[in-house]
């Protein structure tokens, strides 16, 4: 498909990501700019066809198989995420730096909805887990993600006026703990919200890494294309896409959404203040 507002183009393959990638050229080439991976987490949920409850042994080497494929198909400037929870978090970041891969940043998506629980402290967090094949030669959009600073917000700090960074006045690269508008978990009557994706990412997260970890033009690959956001995002900004989805009734949905394009405008983010503490 060819994004007509942007002209960059998008291409979603059916089946097994394993099997997909090993045979797209843009793979085998290393021509993949950005990768941004949300992989089913083995928590047994009701996805359509997938097996989400793997033995844990088979779900590890499932991991290690998509991950090694992922790493291959990155260009010398490229990155790729990872949004995962806990369980398996920790066993991603050491597999990647084994494959050669530069962890940058430990980031957090936090929520505050997370799913009730007694039995102990509810979870209301997953980790975006952000890597560079080449940590000094990666794309980074410092400036395409800023926010209003803590000093700036709160306190009217004059010295956030002069900058030495070379950033506007009053701005910050995101922290590494990511909330605030538009940051919530797709649920209920939020108009992000598709039909049959109880983990959907919202928009402002995926325009967040699009932005910053490439540009107009580059090729981004989402090997778990679930509701369609990264592909939505992408094509939005000008980015051409590759998607690979196990579900031929999800693919052809989040195709429709992809054609459709953003729910919200690009920028609504932008410049707005995450600070959650009264001044004191």
């Amino acid at each position: 498909m060819k994004d007509a507002r942007t002209g960059a183009t998008g291409e979603v393959y059916v089946g097994d990501c394993r099997e997909i990638l090993a045979r797209l050229p843009q793979v085998r080439e290393s021509r993949i700019d950005l990768v941004f991976a949300d992989p089913p987490f083995n928590w047994n949920r009701a996805y359509d066809q997938w097996d989400d409850a793997m033995p844990a042994e088979e779900y590890a080497q499932f991991t290690r198989d998509w991950l090694d494929l992922c790493v291959q198909s990155l260009a010398p400037t490229g990155s790729m995420w990872v949004n995962i929870p806990d369980d398996h978090a920790a066993e991603i970041v050491v597999h990647l730096k084994a494959r050669g891969l530069t962890m940058i940043n430990w980031c957090v998506w936090h929520y505050r909805f997370g799913q009730n629980t007694k039995g102990r402290f509810i979870n209301s967090k997953v980790h975006a887990l952000y890597f560079a094949r080449d940590a000094a030669r990666r794309t980074w959009n410092p400036e395409a993600v800023l926010e209003l600073s803590d000093r700036r917000a709160i306190y009217k700090d004059a010295r956030t006026e002069s900058k030495r960074d070379g950033l506007p006045a009053g701005h910050r690269v995101p922290m590494d703990v990511w909330y605030g508008p538009f940051w919530g978990r797709i649920q209920g009557n939020n108009k992000e919200r598709r039909h049959g994706h109880d983990n959907q990412l919202p928009e402002a997260y995926l325009e967040r890494v699009v932005a910053c970890s490439s540009n107009a033009g580059d090729l981004v690959l989402d090997p778990f294309l679930g509701s369609g956001t990264t592909g939505v995002m992408a094509l939005a900004m000008g980015r051409n896409f590759i998607g690979t989805e196990f579900s031929d009734a999800n693919a052809k949905r989040a195709t429709e959404r992809m054609k459709a394009g953003p729910v919200r405008p690009l920028g609504t983010q932008l410049g707005v203040s995450t600070a959650i503490a009264p001044k004191r």
